[in-house]
């Protein structure tokens, strides 16, 4: 009887250890970001324009997609008046493409190597990002002269394009 009831124990604890290898594996799975998470259309840190982020060729781009009527001038979306390119300046920032060359490091589980254009000031920066708890909170940090912490920080929210 005690072989029994011993055998019937240590089947019980395998089962147990069988069961939290698979929870821990999957809560591994469900946690862990893929490069994909990235895409979609994500409000900008001041809530006047939308971003929409695609990827072509396994890398990812971002494309002013909507601005919000207050910011148009006479009916019209906002100029990229601040670029500097004279010959640019009187193009729309609607479809304007500021974000480029990301690529998703699953080793460090952040986008990096890309580009930044900030269409207020006309400069573009070298950028990375990334997600953290709340998957729809996206950080970017641009930065010049491959010096990270000199850079600046913005937080893009995710949201649709209605």
């Amino acid at each position: 009887m005690r072989q029994l009831y011993d055998k019937l124990l240590k089947k019980i604890r395998m089962k147990k250890i069988l069961i939290l290898f698979l929870f821990g594996f999957w809560l591994n799975t469900v946690s862990a970001q893929n490069g994909s998470d990235i895409i979609g259309i994500w409000w900008n840190d001041e809530k006047t324009s939308k971003i929409e982020v695609v990827e072509e060729n396994g890398q990812f781009t971002g494309t002013i997609v909507y601005v919000i009527p207050e910011k148009y001038e006479n009916g019209q979306p906002p100029k990229d008046d601040e670029n500097p390119d004279p010959a640019l300046r009187s193009r729309s920032i609607v479809g304007l493409q500021i974000l480029s060359s990301l690529k998703y490091n699953s080793e460090d589980q952040e986008w990096q190597g890309g580009r930044i254009y900030d269409p207020k000031s006309g400069k573009t920066y070298d950028c990375f990002g990334w997600l953290e708890d709340d998957p729809n909170k996206l950080y970017l940090k641009g930065y010049v002269v491959g010096i990270k912490w000199l850079g600046k920080s913005t937080e893009w929210t995710r949201t649709n394009l209605n």
